[in-house]
């Protein structure tokens, strides 16, 4: 069983809500939600709380087959800024650059399952913006296509002004996720790039 899922379970066998289980644990209700929907990995001192409040020996949670959170390092935060920093690449190359974060990713080994799902996103993000390009590319063609032929006006869109929207779009969501990746691991639960 996961360990969000002991802790609800857990929780509801105990009748607690959980504002009152995170009363208990002297933790933030948010913080009991995002665990117990698995959007949160919660650190060790925060699931030692959690075991308390509930009654429960810390060692219990990790004798029935609940691993212990993996903590990022200051190496492993690092990695995660650079491989998003990587995501510049497309200023060069904006037809395959997210192969660079890509092959990055598959050299780096023992990431735990929440940083490994970031880069994903992070690489993810990067295709659909080739792909967004791409197709506003062909846009732009189809629409001066038929501004010459169809109506007769001579008057065309600059291939440029895409070119240059869709970079600026992409240098801010680059931005925006190195400022996620840099507010999600201060020294509080790790919930990467929900957004909120």
């Amino acid at each position: 069983m996961k360990l969000n899922d002991q802790i609800s379970k857990t929780r509801k066998e105990k009748g607690f809500t959980q504002e009152e289980l995170a009363d208990l644990a002297n933790i933030s209700t948010r913080t009991i939600q995002r665990i117990e929907s698995g959007e949160s990995i919660p650190r060790s001192f925060t699931i030692k709380a959690i075991a308390k409040a509930l009654e429960l020996p810390y060692e219990t949670l990790l004798t029935k087959g609940i691993p212990l959170p993996i903590q990022p390092t200051g190496n492993t935060i690092h990695f995660l800024k650079m491989l998003n920093l990587s995501s510049f690449s497309y200023i060069l190359v904006p037809w395959v650059h997210f192969l660079v974060p890509y092959f990055i990713l598959k050299r780096q080994k023992n990431l735990n399952e929440a940083i490994t799902a970031c880069c994903r996103k992070i690489i993810r993000q990067q295709v659909s913006w080739t792909i967004a390009l791409h197709l506003l590319m062909l846009f732009t063609v189809v629409l001066n296509y038929m501004q010459v032929t169809v109506f007769n006006n001579f008057h065309t869109i600059s291939y440029l002004w895409p070119v240059f929207v869709m970079y600026f779009l992409n240098a801010g969501i680059i931005i925006y996720n190195g400022m996620l990746i840099q507010r999600k691991y201060q020294p509080v639960d790790c919930q990467l790039l929900t957004g909120e």
